[in-house]
């Protein structure tokens, strides 16, 4: 299956995520601008068709290089962005949560991305480092996902996500409204999330791992110098990263890959994960890693 419904739309299962295309610690501009710009346009060449970004990359900074890249879009790229985070002056992470918030950047991501519509946002819920999940704060909730289905109503997102959430979170949620996607982290190593990827497979709600290969903001990667990866990824003649990738698509039919890169030769070998096919050897051996 090589693509799955993201709402209204209908992307492959290999996209594009925009967050390394800003300088270090997703803050201020690129290291070199000349190749975040060729990064985005050879992910169009290559047929991606789904770009993930944020307004608080930079902020502004991936919005902004998108825009400059591939305006005017083309009309299958899905655009999907995400709100409940700012930065300040330093670079610090801090929540925006509250609906106003929600709405101002729902706003921001449409004015920075030169757009009227974006395929979908997603709710980021902040409760501390990435990849942790809290418990549901119910009275903040439930004044949150009125602001978002109000940005639905009104034809500012075409579909609602959720990130960085628990299954209670998507529970509540459906009791709402739609969900078209979901963003957690989720990888060979770390499968906290498995119940919330398996809700999202009961409901065929898009399923879009962040922190494929490992976080992205510590230094070794126990995805990618994990044994078996590095075992398998020699054996078909592969990269650590190839294989990992392959293995996360090969959990189920609506996982959505958005790998980041800010090299066009990563990004070349991200997307060839499309024609990797895992045996059943291989996948047993990589099911057991965690």
């Amino acid at each position: 299956m090589d693509t799955f419904p993201l709402g209204s739309y209908t992307v492959g299962r290999v996209g594009f995520g925009a967050m390394q295309l800003p300088g270090p610690g997703v803050f201020g501009p690129p290291r070199d601008h000349d190749q975040a710009i060729a990064v985005l346009t050879r992910a169009v060449e290559l047929g991606i068709n789904h770009i993930d970004t944020s307004q608080f990359y930079g902020p502004n900074v991936a919005n902004e290089l998108i825009r400059e890249a591939l305006h005017p879009y083309p009309e299958d790229l899905a655009l999907v962005s995400k709100v409940g985070a700012r930065r300040d002056e330093a670079g610090n992470w801090l929540p925006a949560q509250e609906p106003d918030e929600l709405r101002a950047d729902i706003e921001e991501n449409l004015r920075t991305l030169g757009v009227d519509r974006l395929a979908a946002v997603n709710l980021r819920i902040h409760s501390g480092e990435p990849g942790e999940v809290g418990p549901v704060d119910r009275e903040l909730f439930d004044r949150q996902l009125p602001a978002m289905i109000a940005a639905r109503d009104e034809g500012l997102i075409g579909g609602i996500g959720l990130s960085n959430i628990g299954v209670e979170h998507l529970r509540i949620a459906l009791t709402h409204t739609e969900i078209v996607c979901v963003q957690n982290a989720y990888n060979l190593v770390d499968r906290a999330s498995q119940p919330v990827l398996d809700l999202c497979g009961e409901h065929e709600i898009a399923f879009v791992p962040f922190f494929p290969l490992g976080s992205g903001f510590v230094p070794d990667s126990p995805v990618l110098n994990h044994p078996a990866v590095v075992r398998e990824a020699q054996k078909l003649g592969r990269t650590p990263a190839q294989i990992a990738l392959a293995w996360t698509l090969s959990v189920a039919p609506n996982v959505l890959l958005i790998p980041g890169t800010s090299s066009v030769a990563h990004l070349e070998e991200n997307t060839a994960v499309r024609d990797i096919t895992l045996d059943d050897e291989t996948k047993s051996e990589l099911d057991a890693a965690a």
